[in-house]
């Protein structure tokens, strides 16, 4: 079993955000030296509690602290973003630390509606277009867009030999069946949701469909524990950790009705929309 970390930056009670962020760093050395294989970091906005709205920033100096653990984040909340620009943005991240370099994305909105709407440019995410999102993300990061494509020549700097390793993150079967289609890794939040865990990541491995791309990207299941930080003043260990490929036994069942990707064309993946008679999936975003 490999052990992880998925920091969320707490402000601890007396504490200042810049503080919080100075121990984000520290416990990544800490914990690349008891060999620990990967360091993600989370975004949230506007939750006085939490202090990293940014995690592709704090990222770069996360690298540059650190020298062999796998980096990421757990995760950029992708419906807010353009799929390219993001793209771009860990493509440089790559170059500064080849190798290196977990891209962790999400559709949870990450706030409130209102700051929600304040992230977004005055407009409220659309979770309904993250099939599309992700699947043009991963296509200008591989350089598999179609040829119809309209941003098939839009050239993405800085180029290179490698890219960053993508993950699908997610509380409910949605995200999990849309990284299987996709052929994308998949880590359920089970600090999120405790439940149902096991089922959603037996039908992702189930159903995982390999790509046909320049980088195959294996099936690899991690489960992602809820993590914290006890007051340095306190006696007890710092506690952070994620299991990778075990989750919880429950009775609930997952739906196993996977969103429909069809051949790569300029349209790319689609799901069944919220409250659509589409017949092409009965999956509902759940979370």
């Amino acid at each position: 079993m490999r052990l992880s970390v998925l920091d969320q930056s707490p402000v601890i009670a007396g504490h200042t955000p810049a503080r919080a962020i100075e121990e984000t760093l520290k416990l990544a050395r800490r914990v690349e030296e008891l060999g620990y294989s990967r360091y993600w970091l989370a975004e949230h906005h506007a939750i006085a509690a939490l202090a990293d709205p940014c995690p592709e920033i704090l990222l770069a100096r996360l690298g540059a602290e650190t020298k062999r653990i796998r980096i990421g984040t757990g995760g950029v909340l992708l419906p807010y973003y353009s799929a390219f620009k993001v793209a771009e943005i860990f493509r440089m991240l790559e170059a500064l630390y080849p190798g290196r370099l977990d891209l962790g994305i999400g559709r949870a909105p990450g706030g409130d509606a209102r700051t929600a709407r304040a992230v977004g440019g005055g407009r409220f995410p659309d979770a309904e277009n993250f099939p599309q999102q992700v699947w043009e993300l991963v296509g200008h990061l591989d350089g598999t867009l179609p040829d119809d494509h309209p941003e098939k020549n839009v050239r993405l700097q800085p180029g290179g030999g490698s890219a960053p390793e993508v993950w699908l993150l997610g509380s409910s079967d949605y995200s999990g069946l849309l990284a299987a289609q996709l052929g994308l890794r998949f880590a359920f939040a089970h600090f999120i949701n405790p439940r149902g865990g096991d089922l959603v990541m037996r039908a992702y491995k189930e159903r995982f469909q390999r790509p046909r791309t320049k980088r195959p990207r294996s099936a690899r299941l991690s489960s992602i524990c809820d993590a914290w930080r006890w007051p340095t003043t306190s006696t007890r260990p710092f506690r952070r950790s994620s299991r990778r490929s075990s989750a919880p036994t429950t009775k609930k069942s997952a739906n196993t009705s996977a969103p429909s990707v069809p051949a790569r064309s300029s349209e790319g993946p689609s799901a069944a929309k919220r409250g659509s008679g589409s017949s092409q999936s009965s999956i509902r975003p759940t979370s």
